[in-house]
């Protein structure tokens, strides 16, 4: 059977999920929860996505995912592997934790944006052992429910940093209290009623959305793909900023010739920034990055891990790298 199709592009929604090799828990206990939102918290930040919601079960994922660079693959992959290698590490295991590939849905964010976050935050109590609960036992279960992001919606002290509520929380008047019990109700209803699954319409095509949504998609996208087994990343191209911009104004901030900061093996801060800046602003995956630069695309990975680790320690490099941004972002051309 073949691979359903990546259809990637920028502001993209996704809902995905992931589950156990052979049905298999892919946690142990809750330091493995935390550790999976914990690497959960890093790729978000590497990749620059917004996680819009989220849940842990036992042994499947969901996960709501908004792509500004469009680039699902690179941070699903990198997040993925990150968890399996904590996992097999923690547990002295070895193989597959997750079974295939993850699944993700397209999803039509003008129609189906709160039925998906919804659909998310009560799966905790679809699965079958939570079924002869009864209806305020549910709402109790959802609301202390921990590994979840329903909390986040409902309080901001419940809320972990990556978690991005506002687009959501749009729809029932912001994030204030009155647009947070809104949004409980909404979710409420979804016990209290017969609720289909946005999922369904996602089945066959893997777009969750309504029919002008799908054949503009299929228009732009799918097409183009006709006889491969997948789609690469299409993304938009106008707003780049020229590599070589780029190395001159980090070269100009932080004092530093242009060969030293091509050199491979320089040790300076500025070779990081390089690589970061590349990526976010000209257009540059990690692979060709580090062809361009010397060295494999992991090590450019490990290069802007560190950046954002010193940049958490360090507020003059903050702001410095802030004064580049500003510099070289499209929108001051």
């Amino acid at each position: 059977m073949a691979r359903p199709l990546r259809i990637q592009f920028e502001n993209a929604y996704y809902h995905v999920t992931c589950r156990g090799n052979s049905g298999q828990e892919i946690f142990s206990n809750d330091v493995d929860r935390l550790a999976f939102l914990e690497l959960l918290e890093r790729s978000h930040d590497i990749y620059q996505t917004e996680i819009l919601a989220y849940v842990l079960m036992s042994n499947h994922i969901h996960l709501f995912v908004k792509t500004p660079l469009g680039n699902l693959q690179e941070f699903m992959r990198h997040f993925n592997i990150s968890y399996t290698s904590y996992y097999n590490w923690k547990h002295a295991r070895r193989g597959h934790l997750y079974q295939g590939r993850y699944k993700a849905f397209l999803v039509d964010a003008d129609q189906y944006l709160q039925e998906v976050s919804r659909y998310i935050h009560l799966n905790p109590i679809r699965v079958k052992n939570r079924s002869p609960m009864n209806l305020g036992e549910k709402e109790a279960y959802l609301r202390e429910y921990r590994w979840s992001s329903y909390g986040g919606y409902l309080s901001r002290g419940g809320r972990r940093g990556f978690l991005e509520v506002g687009e959501v929380l749009a729809y029932f008047g912001g994030d204030n209290p009155g647009g947070r019990r809104k949004y409980e109700s909404f979710v409420m209803e979804g016990i209290s009623g017969k609720m289909s699954s946005p999922l369904e319409k996602g089945r066959g095509h893997g777009i969750i959305g309504a029919s002008e949504f799908i054949e503009k998609i299929r228009g732009q996208y799918i097409r183009f793909g006709v006889g491969s087994r997948e789609i690469p990343a299409v993304k938009k191209i106008l707003a780049q900023v020229e590599p070589e911009r780029i190395i001159r104004e980090i070269c100009e901030a932080f004092k530093v010739k242009r060969e030293e900061v091509l050199e491979k093996g320089y040790k300076g801060v500025a070779r990081g920034i390089l690589m970061e800046m590349l990526y976010r602003y000209g257009g540059m995956k990690q692979r060709e990055i580090g062809e361009w630069m010397g060295v494999d695309y992991s090590s450019v990975s490990v290069m802007r891990k560190r950046l954002f680790a010193l940049q958490k320690k360090d507020r003059n490099l903050s702001v410095g790298i802030e004064r580049v941004k500003k510099r070289i972002q499209p929108s001051q051309e």
